[in-house]
């Protein structure tokens, strides 16, 4: 019999920075490794990464990593990972492909990693434990769900799927293989909670095959379009009913373009050498591709695809500028973090008169799964306890209600906070204890990482302004050269400038003089006294507490 633990890393009660842990006996299985984009208050940092400290004091139980897709809020943790574990990575071959840019990217040689393509037929043994997989239907190719099979039962690891049927074969899910499944004893059900309490979502694309076709009929000029890059299935929608009616297609966007080229390389994205048109560089004269017979997709992660839009308004892109017989389709909406960039695009757009068409969720297909693909999936494989996984706690408690509405108690939906271990014993749930988990803050690189005093520091800066000194003195004669500069930025206080500048000038000139006097000037000591008896007049004055930098420098000749 096993001894059976789960917990995650990140990912629960978040939009992201999903990492989920299986241990079984002596081995342990990581699910995904991705990163989550940072909140508005986090100055400078560039993604959230779950701390990996647990996995690397138990590195040499681990098995390895096991990807569902390619999406980067399940993949964009490995480099950091991989330089504290050099571990196995498991994915399809699409998955692969990505994650292979992804570190070539972080300047890692790809021949360093063990990085193994699988399939839903590969079936992966582990002593007395075996991974398994089945394909489901998402954004992006080949996505799959994970089995770690065990003989007190099976734990599924399913996240990001839904039940719309699609003729696109990379993106089709395996019933046959979930009826396989099914026949076997599933102990615990993973799986995602975003679209948990989505009403009336669109399960095809008939709205969005209609809405564009009226764009094409009935657009004057070029048609730009703007999609996320991780939305292949849609993008291949898009170039499916343009060449339909004769269109040409360019792509835009350099940081995702990457992303577009592997599924074009790798027959994920159809678009044919006939239909493609690399658009050259706006020439001085402002001379560029005003073909009237073109599609443009503006495409990326994030707020790249807004970003660009604001460029070609203004003018300042270096492919294509807008003009006034442009349409715009905007099938990009806002997602957690990026809503007031996309409102700031819009507004734009709307105030240069642009042509502008936005496709709204209500339009488009959800691939995440509502309350009615999260029954079929408990009705397929019969599990005996429910872990909602990946959202916010209100994504996660929504689909608790899906689960206690299906017939599940509430001693068999198990909702968990990140660090907190679910255990069974023999096949029974015992209580689990908990480990501690944290966030890793990166700034650039996901080689490289910000610590909280960083943060902090950067808050009190964005909040508190900052005051910068600088003190000329002549070591040799003893004395200060000039009247001290004293700069501020982002300071909004109630008292005076003059007053505060006079009072700053006065403590500084005196504790210097002070100082000269004294047998040593250790300049690095007297900087250091300085900031801090500034920041005490500061907050005596304005009862508030700015970031001081003062320097000293010597100009004795």
């Amino acid at each position: 019999m096993a001894n059976i633990k789960f917990f995650a890393l990140g990912g629960l009660g978040e939009n992201g920075k999903n990492m989920y842990v299986v241990e079984v006996d002596e081995h342990i299985f990581i699910l995904d490794a991705g990163l989550k984009y940072p909140d508005i208050d986090m100055y400078g940092v560039d993604a959230v990464i779950a701390d990996v400290s647990y996995l690397v004091e138990n590195k040499d139980r681990i098995e390895g990593v096991f990807i569902s897709h390619g999406h980067e809020d399940h993949i964009n943790a490995l480099p950091y990972l991989l330089k504290q574990i050099p571990t196995r990575i498991y994915g399809t071959h699409f998955t692969i492909c990505l994650i292979e840019n992804l570190l070539l990217k972080n300047k890692m040689n790809i021949k360093n990693f063990k990085l193994f393509r699988i399939n839903e037929n590969k079936v992966l043994k582990f002593g007395d434990v075996s991974v398994s997989f089945f394909n489901t239907s998402h954004s992006i190719p080949e996505s799959v769900a994970i089995c770690i099979n065990t003989i007190d039962g099976s734990i599924v690891y399913c996240t990001d799927f839904n039940f719309s049927l699609t003729n696109y074969n990379k993106y089709q899910t395996s019933f046959t293989k979930i009826a396989d499944l099914s026949k076997h004893h599933v102990l615990a059900l993973l799986t995602e909670s975003i679209g948990a309490g989505t009403i009336d979502r669109i399960k095809n694309d008939s709205l969005l095959e209609h809405a564009y076709k009226n764009v094409l009929v009935n657009a004057k000029g070029r048609i730009i379009i703007s999609t996320y890059a991780s939305d292949l299935s849609r993008i291949q929608k898009v170039i499916n009913l343009s060449i339909d009616k004769g269109k040409k297609i360019a792509i835009l966007g350099s940081m995702a373009k990457k992303i577009i080229d592997i599924a074009i390389d790798a027959n994920y994205l159809s678009i044919g050498n006939d239909a493609l048109v690399v658009l050259d560089e706006i020439k001085e004269d402002g001379t560029q591709n005003l073909d009237n017979n073109l599609v443009v997709i503006v495409t990326g992660v994030r707020n790249e695809p807004f970003n660009q839009l604001l460029k070609m308004a203004n003018g300042d892109h270096r492919f294509l500028r807008l003009v006034e017989s442009d349409t715009v389709v905007v099938m990009t909406p806002p997602i957690p973090g990026n809503e007031k960039n996309a409102i700031n695009a819009l507004n734009l757009l709307y105030r240069f008169d642009i042509n502008l068409t936005i496709f709204d969720k209500k339009i488009l297909r959800s691939s995440h799964a509502d309350k009615d693909d999260l029954k079929l999936m408990y009705a397929m494989l019969k599990p005996d306890y429910i872990i909602p996984i990946k959202g916010e706690y209100r994504h996660m408690y929504e689909q608790y209600l899906v689960a206690k509405d299906y017939g599940y108690n509430d001693d068999n939906i198990l909702l968990l906070d990140n660090g907190q271990i679910v255990e069974f014993v023999d096949g029974a749930l015992v209580e689990g204890g908990k480990i501690n988990t944290g966030d890793i803050f990166v700034d650039g690189s996901l080689l490289g990482s910000v610590n909280e005093n960083v943060i902090k520091k950067r808050e009190m800066l964005a909040e508190e302004g900052v005051i910068l000194v600088c003190v000329n003195i002549d070591t040799r004669l003893r004395r200060v050269e000039s009247i001290p500069d004293i700069i501020t930025k982002g300071l909004a206080y109630d008292i005076a400038f003059e007053e505060l500048n006079l009072k700053v000038k006065e403590l500084i000139m005196r504790l210097v003089n002070n100082n000269l006097v004294k047998k040593s000037f250790a300049s690095e000591k007297v900087s250091q006294t300085l900031e801090e008896e500034v920041t005490k007049i500061v907050m005596r004055l304005t009862k508030h507490r700015p970031v001081v930098i003062c320097t000293i420098i010597d100009v004795t000749k």
